[in-house]
């Protein structure tokens, strides 16, 4: 398989579309999510598709069947009110009910009608999108279903890439490069102003639950990176020894690392001179100095910070300098303002199967002139998830709710594995914080002097 090689359809939509181009909207929406998904389950066989590749990850012929389960519950029978197609294998796909370990031990859907049910599920829906009015009911007022649908289709196809990442064998997938549109010496931080801003949204029409409500939140000024750590800093960091010296770590990160026996980055290892390579989509290779770090937890990312003597950002922080723009005080959606992702904003959507160089997209700077905080790598923040307040769950308490607390850290920003409908400057998105395999880097940051701007 090709990755998409047309520049990504834009994100969520504005809140000023009307009827009949919010249904144009929803529909390219869909139909892009489910090529990409089709994309990801045709280029392996049957075995490749029915096969565990990590017992951190599903097959990916259930990650197939629970998208049409998925579309169907909410798409066909709560804003259609149709009857059910196939309610026996609603509790198979309840990924609640079902922990990733053992799913290849249910009665899955074999492939070919996996891919028969979802086909159907579609044909159906988009039946209904032409006719179900988009205003009235929540659920489907300025088309949010249909745009919670397409999200989520769009983070399993993430979640099917992270396993293609996992999977042993032969690449079956490709794509160019990205362009390096780095432009010369950048300054390595930047200062963040201190005082109020707005976080998160109550007017992006597709934004999920603990996206919202927008509130006010104090921030003191701070410095954060310019640019997400590189693999050529992080390396420092190993072979400094970052791995052997328990100061840098928090406790329960010290004793992940003794337990398994961690010494670097996910899917880096020693080559034969003494560098360093990594397996990345099947292909063995030099690990890329200029590129930012990828597949470290958040204790790695928090020990490198310590190493450093700075910190992780916090959420706040994190969200305040993407979206702050000094000049009005007022919150952008995106980092280089109000308009939908294009390509030479941010490396999205698959398009590459890589991040781009540090310091690339110099279009997609955020007001205060901070780099690629949308796409490339998720970026680990300080912050555990936690809802915002006067947070309510919608359309339902499994998707946020059930997670909220400090078991979980919080990711920001996206990565070149994701699309753009499922990333925006207020996204969230959230981990435990030993996790590895999902297309995770950071930035770093430190508090300012008393008294800076």
């Amino acid at each position: 398989m090709t990755a998409p090689d047309r520049a990504p359809l834009a994100g969520p939509p504005g809140p000023d579309l009307d009827p009949e181009a919010l249904r144009r909207r929803a529909a390219q929406t869909l139909l892009a999510a489910r090529d990409r998904t089709h994309g990801l389950t045709s280029c392996v066989d049957d075995h490749d598709l029915t096969a565990q590749h990590s017992p951190l990850m599903s097959p990916l012929v259930w990650d197939l069947a629970h998208i049409g389960n998925q579309e169907e519950q909410w798409l066909l029978r709560a804003v259609g009110g149709q009857d059910a197609l196939r309610p026996e294998i609603d509790s198979v796909y309840d990924a609640f009910e079902h922990p990733r370990a053992e799913r290849p031990a249910l009665p899955l859907l074999p492939p070919a009608e996996a891919r028969g049910y979802v086909a159907d599920v579609r044909g159906r829906v988009l039946e209904v999108l032409e006719r179900v009015p988009l205003d009235g009911r929540r659920l489907v007022a300025a088309g949010f279903a249909f745009g919670m649908v397409a999200q989520h289709e769009q983070q399993h196809d993430e979640t099917m890439l992270i396993t293609h990442q996992l999977r042993r064998g032969p690449a079956a997938l490709t794509a160019p490069e990205p362009p390096d549109t780095s432009d010369g010496p950048l300054p390595p931080e930047v200062l963040v102003p201190g005082g109020p801003f707005t976080m998160g949204t109550s007017t992006e029409p597709w934004a999920l639950d603990n996206e919202r409500p927008a509130h006010r939140r104090e921030v003191a000024a701070f410095h954060i990176d310019t640019t997400p750590v590189s693999n050529g800093a992080y390396a420092r960091f190993v072979e400094d020894g970052g791995y052997r010296d328990p100061r840098w770590w928090a406790p329960a990160g010290w004793d992940h690392v003794r337990e398994h026996g961690l010494y670097a980055p996910l899917f880096w290892r020693r080559d034969g001179a003494g560098g360093w390579v990594r397996r990345r989509f099947g292909v063995t290779e030099e690990v890329p100095a200029h590129e930012p770090v990828l597949h470290v937890s958040w204790y790695e990312a928090d020990a490198y910070a310590r190493w450093t003597g700075r910190r992780l950002p916090t959420e706040a922080e994190w969200e305040k300098a993407a979206r702050y723009d000094p000049a009005t005080g007022l919150s952008r959606r995106y980092p280089w303002g109000d308009a939908d992702p294009a390509p030479e904003h941010a490396n999205l959507g698959q398009r590459h199967l890589r991040p781009a160089r540090v310091g690339s997209y110099p279009r997609g700077a955020s007001a205060l002139g901070v780099r690629q905080l949308i796409g490339d790598v998720w970026e680990w923040t300080a912050s555990d998830f936690l809802p915002y307040p006067g947070f309510a769950a919608f359309p339902y308490r499994e998707y946020s709710d059930v997670f909220f607390g400090d078991a979980y850290k919080v990711l920001r920003g996206g990565s070149f594995a994701v699309d753009p409908v499922a990333c925006r400057g207020t996204f969230r998105n959230w981990d435990l914080p030993v996790r590895r395999q999902i297309f995770s880097g950071f930035r770093t940051a430190r508090d300012a002097a008393p008294g800076a701007a």
